[in-house]
């Protein structure tokens, strides 16, 4: 059996599939890409048996099969060749590989493509029809709030909670909290899931920059499939936190600023914070925020005064500066705007704008006072 293609376009394919092999599987044989031609067409898989990637590829075959090849020397190989038509001849006893380029031949040894881990079909699945963008941009808001903590395995992944014609994205590692909502979604279902970290950075890179996003989900998985591209990963089996009670609701304090200067500001003081805790402490009062951070071990401290709009009392208020920096770098609007009640109790993140049918809400622990 033997087929042709394009060297980069053969390339790309694998690097995304790619990304699903482990660093250190458990089984030999899932550090290899599983190949599969069926009518002119080569079906590349990887998986960690977690997390799985299916792509497709046109090529000019000479006949059906299937074979599992080495992972990190296809790639290494195809690397190192610029873009040309190749040929991959397989031996159908052996499982052995002979790769043609313009430059010479390269062989190297196969395995048999059946014993390669069955990837999971949608099996009695709800289905979820969304825009390749509104994933995108539900997953970029969150995925940088979810914990790396494996004793809590629900916050290590992005809570999706569908209901009928709305999809919420909830991730939060106890000291911070992203919800983003949008609308605008086809679903006959209302049900909620925990998607695991890796599949979602692994989804990110996969997405096309426009069309459909076909998400489907049972009990045990959830399989997203875009342009040829199809993902499956095992969802976490946990139960997820009751995000909503950790959300203040009377928040009489509300200031706004002008996001970028907000950023800007705290990533110059942040460099005079504690290492450990990265304070930065808000003093918030008519009209002024002055925010200021100092390390007594090393006598570094530093002072900034910004122009603000605020009605409240006046506060004072400790935040982690990383958290902060982040969430203002996930925000998009010129302006937002940060609701407090007191010192000891969260605080929330909004823009001042933002489109029809998306919501977003960050909420931010305090970083309690030293007197």
């Amino acid at each position: 059996m033997k087929f042709s293609v394009s060297s980069t376009e053969l390339l790309k394919h694998l690097q995304l599939a790619g990304g699903a092999i482990g660093s250190n599987p458990v089984l030999p044989i899932l550090e290899d890409f599983l190949f599969t031609i069926q009518d002119n067409q080569l079906t590349i898989s990887a998986t960690d048996l977690e997390t799985s990637i299916t792509t497709i590829v046109d090529v000019m075959s000479d006949a059906n099969g299937t074979v599992a090849i080495p992972a990190k020397i296809l790639l290494d190989t195809l690397k190192a060749l610029p873009q040309q038509p190749i040929t991959v001849a397989i031996n159908e006893e052996n499982f052995g590989i002979e790769i043609t380029s313009a430059y010479g031949k390269y062989r190297l040894a196969g395995e048999n493509g059946s014993d390669f881990p069955a990837i999971p079909e949608p099996d009695s699945v709800d289905t979820v029809s969304l825009q390749s963008s509104v994933l995108a941009q539900g997953i970029n808001k969150t995925l940088f709030a979810t914990s790396n903590d494996e004793l809590r395995p629900s916050m290590t992944g992005v809570y999706f909670q569908v209901d009928f014609n709305k999809i919420t994205f909830v991730a939060t590692d106890a000291h911070k909290l992203v919800k983003y909502s949008f609308g605008e979604v086809e679903s006959e279902v209302s049900t909620s899931f925990i998607v695991p970290k890796k599949a979602l950075n692994l989804l990110k890179n996969a997405l096309p920059s426009g069309g459909q996003v076909k998400l489907s989900f049972n009990k045990s998985n959830a399989f997203f499939s875009a342009d040829g591209v199809n993902l499956v990963c095992r969802l976490i089996d946990a139960r997820y936190p009751d995000y909503n009670a950790v959300i203040p609701v009377d928040n009489p304090n509300i200031l706004s600023i002008a996001r970028t200067d907000l950023q800007n500001s705290l990533k110059r003081i942040a460099i005079y914070a504690n290492k450990t805790t990265n304070q930065v402490i808000l003093n918030i009062n008519d009209g002024s925020l002055t925010i200021s951070a100092q390390d007594l071990d090393f006598s570094n401290e530093a002072t900034e005064q910004l122009a603000c709009t605020y009605d409240g009392d006046p506060v004072t208020i400790g935040f982690n500066a990383k958290f902060l920096i982040e969430m203002l770098g996930v925000l998009e609007s010129d302006e937002v705007k940060m609701e407090l009640s007191s010192p000891t109790r969260a605080g929330i993140l909004l823009p001042t704008e933002e489109p029809d049918g998306e919501e977003i809400l960050m909420l931010v622990m305090p970083v309690m006072l030293s007197n």
